[in-house]
């Protein structure tokens, strides 16, 4: 990938925030450690994600690791003996990462995970969070928390159990081992497998359309995809409601009326 584009500061230079025309590129940027995340790492992302979210020209946010071995390995483990050797210091450090993966997932435009290489551990987390995941056939996913004597709470077993169910969540644990693409597309953990040598072109071509598309509408179902992962009685069904509301009401739906009645692409302001 190029690079160019406008950089928005974050706390650390190992994740790197760039918006380039429509698109906000969020890169774990740590190739000599297979880009696993630092805790400072973490804490980066939600402001990134938050930047993305006000940035006018940006209609989608991809997610990526720098180099060609690693989307994400995992966390910095080389942290863990000062970060999460007391219970202060853990809960500051699931704090950091738990803010990260809400960021990711509740983020009101689409996200792409670009995956290429290892995804482990927090990595297939992140990937997970993320509304499509495409990625290339060199790719490798496994959570290895049972080979660490890590314990993984409730939300994070519960979102890979909605992806995958509960069986492929058992045997992705129990077993703690590596799977690769093909096994990563059966379960349903992967969107699209694709070619290393297109994977950036295809992803590139999904965000070029989801671009092209309007935000309200989009927005709405992102919203409803949410809502639709709650309790029955914590579903906000109003505000979804609303937002199906906001859609007819706005400037976008009468240009697209007026686009197709005019055989023409529409182009859609997000209002």
């Amino acid at each position: 990938m190029n690079q160019s584009g406008t950089t928005i500061p974050t706390l650390t230079d190992k994740l790197l925030a760039i918006q380039e025309g429509h698109i906000g590129w969020i890169i774990f940027n740590n190739p000599d450690k297979h880009n696993a995340v630092s805790m400072e790492m973490w804490q980066s992302v939600p402001i990134a994600i938050n930047a993305f979210v006000k940035h006018p020209d940006v209609r989608v946010i991809i997610l990526k690791g720098a180099g060609e071995k690693a989307f994400v390995s995992g966390a910095d483990i080389s942290q863990f003996k000062e970060r999460r050797s007391s219970a202060e210091g853990v809960a500051e450090y699931n704090a950091a990462s738990d803010g990260a993966g809400e960021a990711i997932r509740t983020c009101p435009k689409p996200t792409i995970a670009m995956v290429r290489g290892y995804c482990i551990g927090g990595g297939a987390a992140t990937a997970a969070n993320c509304d499509i995941r495409i990625v290339a056939d060199d790719s490798k996913y496994g959570v290895p928390a049972g080979k660490l004597g890590l314990g993984y709470r409730y939300g994070g077993i519960k979102r890979l159990a909605d992806l995958v169910g509960p069986q492929f969540t058992a045997e992705i644990f129990f077993t703690a081992r590596q799977f690769n693409a093909q096994e990563a597309l059966t379960m349903g953990l992967v969107n699209r497998v694709v070619p290393v040598a297109e994977l950036e072109s295809t992803v590139r071509e999904y965000a070029d359309a989801i671009g092209r598309n309007a935000p309200l509408t989009l927005a709405a179902v992102k919203l409803a995809l949410l809502e639709y992962g709650k309790d029955d009685n914590e579903r906000d069904l109003a505000l979804c409601e609303k937002m199906v509301n906001d859609c007819f009401a706005s400037e976008d739906y009468k240009e697209g009326q007026t686009a197709f009645m005019e055989k023409r692409k529409p182009v859609f302001k997000g209002r």
